[in-house]
């Protein structure tokens, strides 16, 4: 056994990476010195407006919100989330999710390992 502090794990910027736009986004691990077999864990935080593109995961996905205020969307629906609520996304399910502009938002992701996620870019 072991405990993971958190003020311990510095977290990384993820903003660069092609799914997210519209401001920073940093991911932080849960679990510290290994890669569990079972699950990737992590905090995700959206700064003010960022947001990530349509996409699916092979994976079933669930989204616990820690603080702010952010949306999740699929595409018939946008639901605001607060800290403590929980969306349960299917895999395969197009969805995006990301922080309401002038809030910043975290959840934590908990999806499979070897989840491929598949983004779609709007149109230009």
């Amino acid at each position: 056994m072991y405990v993971t502090r958190q003020e311990d794990v510095d977290p990384q910027e993820a903003g660069d990476a092609p799914l997210f736009y519209g401001g920073r986004v940093t991911r932080q691990p849960l679990v510290g010195r290994t890669e569990p077999e079972d699950y990737n864990f992590g905090i995700v935080s959206f700064y003010s407006g960022a947001k990530n593109h349509f996409h699916t995961h092979t994976s079933d996905q669930i989204l616990f919100a820690t603080k702010g205020l952010g949306i999740v969307a699929n595409e018939s629906e946008e639901v605001q989330m607060g800290a403590g609520d929980t969306a349960f996304i299917p895999a395969g399910e197009k969805h995006w999710h990301g922080a309401t502009d002038g809030h910043d938002f975290s959840h934590i992701s908990l999806t499979r390992p070897g989840s491929v996620t598949e983004m779609f870019k709007p149109e230009s």
